[in-house]
């Protein structure tokens, strides 16, 4: 069976992703061995971290130039040589850019027939699992507290913001654009929203949070994080979950002007992994299916389509065109 595939052609670095970046092919599926699946992809998740990995920069496995790119999907098995994986079961795992993958049937899991199947790519997946753990871990918030979010409207921001509100907090969220902006407050129920590209951040986070920011979820880092530093309240914690500002650059920027505000208010700043937090994950995952049945918990999707449009996709989270999860049905 023909498979098309897009692979890696090149190392963005300190640059912005290109169209050369991936190369186009096509190959014969192999063979199945035992305890092995073929799965029919049919909608993958886009990351910025996936840019990360074509970099070899960070936690993630190595990649190669030749190598298909990697992406996280759902997919359909057409094929099994494992019983417990008959076909027709819908399966999530790290699938990648081509219409078809040779999976161990050990490294997929069954995606539960709950309606919810889009969900696993976002706020029942490592989108939803991050900031479960970012916030109640590590931001430990309180009722009463005050949380600042940056990259609000985005997968992993939407839902810190949610899960704080959850918990008793008063909510900020910092996102790109009067629409992002209303929907944070008016369907998502957060407090207040700061248009980065329309305001004076600091001044806004001053006047959005007048006693200080008791919790900041930072998606985003570079004078983002920076003008947050400068309105921390005491004992503030600072989640570093992503970095989105420095993506693109081919030299990072310097250190944060505003860190020493971390001593003056006997603040902390702590970065994460959500794999630190694996044996909880069916618990978590538990908890964020009730909160979205129960209409407590919401999220929206950007569904591209096409496997032509998978490169093009990648690059929308970049530009700052998706809003929601990024996705792409096949």
């Amino acid at each position: 069976m023909l498979n098309e595939q897009w692979l890696i052609n090149a190392n963005p670095r300190g640059r912005a992703l290109s169209s050369e970046d991936f190369k186009r092919t096509q190959t014969e599926t192999a063979a199945l061995a035992e305890g092995q699946v073929l799965v029919r992809v049919d909608l993958l998740s886009f990351d910025p971290s996936q840019k990360g990995q074509m970099e070899n920069i960070g936690y993630a496995a190595a990649t190669e130039q030749g190598q298909v790119m990697r992406a996280t999907g759902i997919g359909e098995v057409i094929e099994s040589t494992d019983d417990k994986m008959p076909v027709g079961t819908q399966v999530l795992g790290s699938l990648g850019w081509q219409q078809y993958a040779v999976m161990n049937a050990s490294a997929v899991e069954i995606v539960p027939d709950d309606g919810l199947q889009s969900a696993y790519l976002g706020p029942l997946g490592g989108t939803g699992l991050t900031a479960y753990f970012g916030l109640f871990r590590v931001g430990c918030p309180v009722p009463g507290d005050t949380v600042l979010v940056s990259g609000a409207a985005g997968a992993t921001g939407s839902v810190v913001g949610q899960l704080a509100k959850l918990s008793g907090a008063r909510v900020v969220g910092i996102a790109g654009g009067p629409q992002k902006c209303d929907w944070l407050v008016h369907e998502l129920g957060f407090d207040a929203a700061i248009d980065y590209k329309n305001e004076s951040v600091k001044a806004a986070i001053r006047a959005a949070c007048p006693g200080g920011v008791n919790v900041f979820f930072d998606n985003v880092g570079g004078s983002i994080l920076n003008d947050a530093l400068a309105c921390i309240a005491l004992n503030a914690r600072i989640v570093i979950c992503g970095g989105i500002s420095r993506y693109e650059q081919a030299v990072l920027p310097a250190g944060p002007a505003n860190y020493f505000n971390l001593v003056f208010q006997r603040a902390s700043m702590s970065g994460f992994l959500v794999t630190d937090y694996a044996a909880e994950f069916a618990a978590a995952k538990s908890r964020l299916a009730q909160w979205i049945k129960n209409g407590d918990l919401v999220f929206k999707e950007d569904v591209q389509s096409g496997f032509d449009q998978i490169p093009a996709t990648l690059k929308r989270v970049f530009d700052g065109d998706n809003f929601g999860k990024q996705l792409l049905r096949m």
